[in-house]
């Protein structure tokens, strides 16, 4: 087993911070390496990022380790503002953004870095999003209508309604929620997992579609939706603070009442 050495003269804070003697902050971090065209079996590669010569981001530390000490190290990442949902991963347990994780809130002396839990790697920390993708094509997430729409204007819906859809639109397709559930981990290849079923129930709570019978016929299934057993993993590691929970609990009532 691969041990922490701390360097000479130096202390560990209770941020885990190593403060050398000459006054500089590091910190250390273990990332997750495979590279299938190698041949090689997935390991560790550790890093030591100088904390004042750095961005505040664990994002910011692996753009430092990349540019800096192995340009190989793979990850995806684009807007850096948490909107695009690219540089998804888990950090120290935990899954959510690298580039709104502030490395001063990994509390642990060694800051460790993997891809998305149950998912295939395509490199280092790039998962694999292929099935995902194709999930969420099923649930065919766009407006579906069959009155005409309104000649030169758009169809409008009210305030009430419009607020309904608050909490739904805002997620970015991370997959932080649906790789923190074990029952995706477990039946993936059935069950559509939280993220897929929050942009499902968006176009059910939607007052302008107009297919909601058809959405509830694809989604009453035991696996599609019922693998859910609300233990609020989802909700615990969204980035936006979306409850993927609660509109999995709400497409449920609507298939019960409708079944009364």
């Amino acid at each position: 087993m691969a041990q922490f050495v701390l360097p000479k003269n130096s202390r560990i804070t209770k941020q885990g911070e190593v403060h050398k003697s000459d006054g500089a902050r590091t910190k250390t971090f273990k990332v997750y390496r495979y590279d299938p065209d190698s041949g090689e079996n997935p390991h560790y590669d550790r890093f030591e990022i100088d904390l004042d010569e750095c961005g505040p981001m664990v994002l910011d530390a692996l753009i430092k380790m990349k540019g800096e000490q192995d340009s190989s190290l793979t990850f995806r990442r684009s807007c850096r503002e948490g909107i695009c949902g690219s540089c998804s991963m888990n950090i120290d347990g935990k899954n959510g953004l690298a580039c709104t994780t502030a490395i001063e809130d990994c509390k642990s002396k060694e800051v460790t870095i993997t891809p998305l839990p149950a998912m295939d790697v395509i490199k280092d920390l790039v998962p694999d999003f292929t099935h995902f993708y194709a999930q969420y094509a099923s649930i065919q997430p766009w407006l579906k209508t069959e009155t005409p729409e309104p000649s030169g204007q758009e169809r409008l819906q009210s305030p009430e309604d419009r607020e309904k859809l608050d909490g739904l639109y805002e997620c970015i397709l991370c997959a932080c929620c649906s790789t923190s559930c074990p029952s995706y981990w477990w039946n993936s290849d059935k069950f559509l997992g939280p993220a897929i079923l929050l942009q499902a129930y968006r176009w059910l709570a939607d007052s302008r579609d107009e297919h909601t019978g058809e959405r509830l016929d694809e989604l009453e299934d035991p696996f599609r939706l019922y693998r859910c057993h609300t233990i609020m993993n989802c909700a615990n590691v969204c980035p936006k603070g979306l409850s993927p929970a609660k509109a999995i609990a709400e497409t449920k009532k609507m298939l019960l009442e409708r079944s009364v």
